[in-house]
């Protein structure tokens, strides 16, 4: 629960169908810590940390610096993370996630729930 909202982590095979969209509403160069992911990760599926490191020590990570109104799209099943600012300012991120298909066991996403919208008729 967080914030009275049921969360859980969906499948591997959900996730594989998803997309991020990350908008930066600021921009965020080298010096504000811009997101670093490893190149080709998500095929692994979900990750062990030992997985993580193995990875980790056979790919170089990049950098994704991105202008005010850019876009970073990514899986979200790729490792990714990022440091704190050398100079730290404004690093606003509007985050987006698109899945392609339904939740399996009766689950539902959040924003569908409901016919209107509306979460009224929801326990």
């Amino acid at each position: 629960m967080k914030e009275g909202i049921h969360h859980v982590q969906p499948p591997a095979e959900v996730l594989e169908a998803m997309l991020t969209i990350r908008l930066h509403l600021d921009s965020c160069g080298p010096e504000n810590a811009p997101i670093r992911m490893l190149p080709g990760s998500h095929r692994g599926g979900k990750l062990t940390s030992a997985e993580i490191d193995a990875w980790k020590s056979r790919v170089a990570s990049i950098e994704l610096p991105c202008p005010a109104g850019g876009l970073v799209l990514m899986r979200p099943l790729i490792v990714h993370a990022s440091s704190a600012a050398t100079q730290p300012s404004h690093r606003r991120v509007i985050h987006l996630e698109y899945a392609a298909r339904d939740l399996p066991h009766g689950l539902d996403w959040y924003e569908r729930r409901g016919s209107s919208g509306s979460d009224a008729d929801q326990p």
